[in-house]
């Protein structure tokens, strides 16, 4: 540490000897903050390769190897806060300072004043003092989650004229002689499939605060919610299916198999209706299904009053949605394949090392996507003729090139068969262009099912196919909350609080959309 002013030495040799072991472990904490900041970046680049990887063809060595890295990160980062490098001059540290975020403005602000109290002056020991103002700084602090009991107070009335007793009413329980209220029971669900965390560590923390909740109490408490959310469900499902766009994808969640003692594969699928890339002003809204496997008969029931077009993968189980019904007759559901697709396949080939041609394409495919940044949120007429002008040319001489490439390549070459993954599926990855009311890609169903895919972990496993069903139906209206802006625990908090006294007919009031129901939540 510098030393204070007065024990700095009188002669100008000693004081330059100072400066210079000064100097010189300034410059070893710069060099170790370089190589610390390098790794740092380094460990980051390597993270978001295996998140890549993750989204794509999974595996336990990927999953592990995140969590190492991202462990690696916590500890380097840790360490920085413990070995702070000596203090630099005032000027340079300002210069240098990192722009900080400001702390949000909604958030409650409560006042701590640090007196002086009984003080002495460091510089001549007096003891009287004027007012000079105040130093205010502000830190961001947390105020653990807490349980509380609520008495509901039923007051009784006796009628003057005939002695008739009459009790106020309270809102129904969302369990009927339950002991959660709708705040805990929302936190429940949410804690569980939203933020992934299992019903057995829910219980061993709201342990640690003297609060006993066995998991098996909580699981009864999702299934009797799971029923009277259902209604919910329905209505949210029919919005989806009641629009002519829809994004769709599934992934793989590990089910108990009790009878052969180990886990089975089920499916989880999921449907998003989305438009507010070409400005369309229905709510969107993702619906999700369980399946106990993959075959195609699922997707077929699920879109079976469904008309319009289809973002996809290349999954063979939609194949048959394609097909026309009858002959002369336009097929009931148009496919449009998914750009990110094909661009993933050669970015894959660029990981080992250089891979000039997967370079080149994904140059190219980049392109497309600089000019669909620019009309997001355009009007689909606008969309539409951007990507006439300046879309399709380079569409056009994509195709062009891939061919002429293909054509020069081993066809058992990977390369080879990424090219004939992208031109087998060509007029379906191009419908965008004359359409701009469709999207160059499928992301907005990889976006609803990465939570599936960052949770599965901490899931384990479905306790059943009853369990994948009733997950599925929770997962739709997180999802469809969090897609329109709400905070999904206040949002179903407020739905639990009412929808034991609500009017069936009247269920779609619930939605997360609702004029009624949305300043509820503000």
């Amino acid at each position: 540490m510098i030393e204070a002013v007065v024990d700095l030495p009188d002669d100008v040799d000693s004081l330059r000897v100072m400066i210079v072991a000064q100097a010189a472990k300034l410059a070893e904490a710069n060099r170790l903050l370089h190589t610390r900041d390098t790794l740092i970046e380094k460990l980051k680049a390597q993270l978001a390769l295996l998140r890549r990887a993750r989204y794509g063809a999974s595996s336990e060595k990927v999953e592990r190897e995140i969590e190492q890295l991202e462990l690696a990160l916590e500890d380097i980062e840790a360490l920085a806060g413990e070995t702070a490098p000596p203090p630099v001059h005032k000027v340079e540290a300002e210069k240098n300072k990192p722009a900080r975020q400001p702390l949000p403005d909604h958030l409650p602000c409560f006042e701590e004043v640090h007196e002086l109290g009984d003080c002495a002056c460091p510089t001549c020991g007096g003891r009287d003092f004027l007012k000079a103002g105040s130093v205010v700084s502000k830190v961001l602090d947390y105020v653990p989650a807490s349980f509380r009991v609520v008495r509901h107070v039923r007051r009784k009335m006796v009628c003057k004229g005939c002695d008739t007793e009459i009790t106020a009413a309270m809102p129904s329980p969302p369990i009927e002689r339950g002991k959660p209220g709708a705040g805990l029971l929302a936190h429940v669900l949410v804690s569980k499939y939203c933020d992934h965390l299992p019903l057995y560590r829910q219980s061993d923390i709201y342990a640690r605060e003297g609060v006993e909740l066995s998991r098996s109490t909580m699981a009864d408490w999702i299934g009797q919610a799971s029923t009277l959310l259902a209604p919910l469900v329905d209505a949210l499902r029919a919005h989806v299916f009641g629009g002519n766009r829809l994004h769709g994808d599934d992934t793989p969640v590990p089910v108990l198999d009790p009878g052969r003692g180990r886990t089975k594969e089920g499916r989880l699928w999921v449907y998003v209706r989305d438009g507010r890339p070409w400005k369309d002003q229905e709510p969107p809204a993702a619906a999700y299904f369980y399946s106990p496997d993959r075959k195609g008969e699922h997707p077929r029931t699920h879109l079976e009053n469904f008309r319009g077009v289809l973002h996809a993968d290349g999954y063979g189980g939609f194949r048959h949605l394609y097909e026309q019904k009858k002959l002369g007759e336009e097929p009931h559901i148009l496919e449009a394949a998914c750009m990110a697709h094909v661009r993933r396949k050669f970015f894959d080939l660029t990981v080992s090392g250089p891979a000039p041609i997967a370079e080149e394409a994904i140059k190219r495919i980049g392109e497309l996507y600089d000019i669909e940044a620019l009309i997001r949120g355009a009007p689909p007429s606008l969309r539409r003729e951007i990507r006439q002008k300046q879309t399709a040319p380079r569409f056009k001489a994509l195709r062009d090139w891939l061919e002429t490439t293909l054509a020069q390549l081993p066809q058992k070459s990977k390369t080879a068969e990424h090219i004939r993954y992208a031109l087998t599926r060509w007029s379906a990855l191009g419908r965008f262009i004359d359409d701009g009311t469709i999207e160059i890609d499928n992301n907005a169903a990889e976006r609803a099912i990465r939570p599936i895919t960052l949770g599965r972990k901490n899931w384990l496993f479905a306790g059943s196919d009853k369990g994948g069903q009733r997950a599925a139906g929770i997962l739709s209206l997180i999802e469809t909350a969090k897609l329109n802006g709400l905070d999904p625990e206040a949002y179903l908090r407020n739905v639990l609080a009412q929808i034991a006294d609500h009017p069936a007919k009247k269920i779609a009031d619930l939605l997360p959309w609702s004029d009624a129901f949305k300043p509820k939540l503000a």
